[in-house]
């Protein structure tokens, strides 16, 4: 498994040439395969559904994670939001664990991260409630967990906190890249 991570503007629209530049990079794909979506919206190459992959984007910071078996990714600027936000999102122990944080914010992007990765690994979408998802509480400089035999890993840097979620290990950095 490999995790690209680029910083653009337009991040939405270029989050396609970030997954074409890695699916080049990786499995020697010298174009974007055609991409459809499974029940549920999980993005797949139906040519080549041996290959998966994941996308995310927020603010200018484009995520995409490679592997050969279900991945889900997902990164989150880090940002003050409605305050009743939290209890209504997380589970008890996670509103527990938020409180014990030293930024609310900070702590509420990195579990909303887990949650969206956890989601998309599975492709169901959100077809339960959002604090009945579940994430590892991960201690002050602990980066990875695990959860429902799921492996999750943490990536953070000025302003964002990021996701991947997968049966097994995700890589413990990021590769960034510059796209052209």
């Amino acid at each position: 498994m490999v995790v690209f991570g680029t910083s653009c503007t337009n991040a939405r629209r270029r989050a396609y040439d970030l997954l074409a530049m890695a699916v080049q990079t990786e499995w020697g794909l010298p174009q974007l395969p055609s991409i459809a979506r499974r029940d549920g919206g999980k993005p797949y190459f139906p040519d080549h559904p041996e290959l998966e992959f994941n996308l995310s984007h927020s603010g200018e910071l484009i995520l995409c994670a490679l592997d050969l078996a279900p991945v889900g990714v997902d990164i989150q600027m880090v940002k003050a939001m409605r305050p009743g936000l939290p209890a209504r999102v997380c589970s008890p122990q996670e509103q527990r664990w938020l409180e014990e944080q030293p930024d609310l914010w900070r702590g509420f992007a990195q579990l909303w991260a887990m949650k969206e990765a956890h989601v998309k690994y599975t492709g169901t979408g959100l077809t339960r409630s959002i604090s009945s998802i579940p994430t590892p509480l991960l201690s002050s400089g602990q980066t990875h967990g695990t959860v429902e035999g799921l492996y999750v890993q943490i990536y953070s840097g000025g302003g964002w906190m990021g996701a991947c979620c997968s049966t097994h290990a995700p890589p413990s950095q990021i590769t960034w890249v510059t796209l052209p």
